[in-house]
């Protein structure tokens, strides 16, 4: 494992280096998993957190930069370790977490606009407490909630030109990964118009999985083939499967299949059976 840690927080990506970790929190497994893109040699502008915030409560959160190295890589990085530090502040004065992340990505926000440099970075957060699910939204990172039967019982919105078309039913998911203006994203944390998209509570079932996920999975892999390989299974094949895929993908040995070479993040969380 070379995730770098935080007090009681697991940070990871923004580095040369692939990240990985098992652990638990919130009362359930996580794995997380990042590295950084296969065609260049510069560090991974994703990074991605998980946060305890009591026994059977929980923040993961994936950021994906942008405006290009160091300025994206900076930009994830700030974020995600102001959340972090803003959500253990809240701890200790027992903020309800709701509350105490809406705080957090405020602070985020201000954070990566005081760098100055025009840098920013998507920013996908889901809450866990006890069996209920939260996400939280901004860009085209993306979250999901999976039933071991395949249901999609969760989906962050993708806030982008495509991600909109997509849901107005002008262009299907396949066009979507292939068009050339899939790299252009709508919302932004590090702009002063951000915008979060809070979703609605989602009851979590017995062997659910919770996803998030960088667009270096997001672009390479239809939502099908994600859900196929995370629905069932011990967690960390599931979280095997997604990347070994993705990473085939990246390499173009299939010129009909989508192929965007990237950095890669990902998160999957899920509770045990509980009869």
């Amino acid at each position: 494992m070379n995730s770098s840690f935080t007090d009681d927080a697991v940070l990871l990506g923004s580095g040369l280096t692939e990240d990985r970790h098992e652990g638990a929190v919130g009362g359930g497994q996580v794995i997380g998993f990042s590295c950084p893109s296969p065609d260049r040699e510069t560090e991974n502008e994703d990074c991605a957190a998980v946060i305890p915030y009591g026994p059977e409560a929980a923040v993961l959160v994936v950021a994906d930069g942008a405006g290009g190295l160091p300025a994206g890589r900076l930009a994830s990085q700030t974020a995600v370790t102001t959340l972090v530090s803003s959500l253990q502040d809240s701890g200790q004065k027992t903020i309800v977490l709701r509350t105490a992340v809406l705080d957090g990505i405020e602070a985020a926000n201000e954070a990566v606009l005081a760098m100055a440099s025009g840098a920013a970075t998507t920013f996908t957060v889901v809450t866990i407490e006890g069996r209920i699910a939260r996400a939280y939204q901004i860009g085209d990172s993306e979250g999901m909630v999976v039933g071991q039967r395949g249901l999609l019982r969760l989906q962050t919105p993708v806030q982008s030109p495509t991600g909109f078309a997509v849901e107005a039913g002008f262009l299907n998911e396949r066009e979507a990964l292939h068009h050339q203006d899939r790299h252009l994203v709508s919302n932004f944390l590090g702009s002063s118009e951000m915008r979060i998209d809070i979703g609605h509570a989602v009851k979590l079932q017995a062997r659910d999985t919770i996803l998030l996920a960088s667009d270096g999975l997001m672009d390479n892999v239809l939502v099908g083939e994600i859900v196929e390989r995370i629905r069932k299974g011990p967690l960390d094949k599931a979280a095997d499967a997604v990347v070994a895929l993705a990473r085939r993908r990246m390499s173009g040995t299939a010129p009909e299949q989508p192929s965007k070479p990237d950095d890669l993040t990902l998160l999957l969380f899920r509770k045990p059976y509980r009869p």
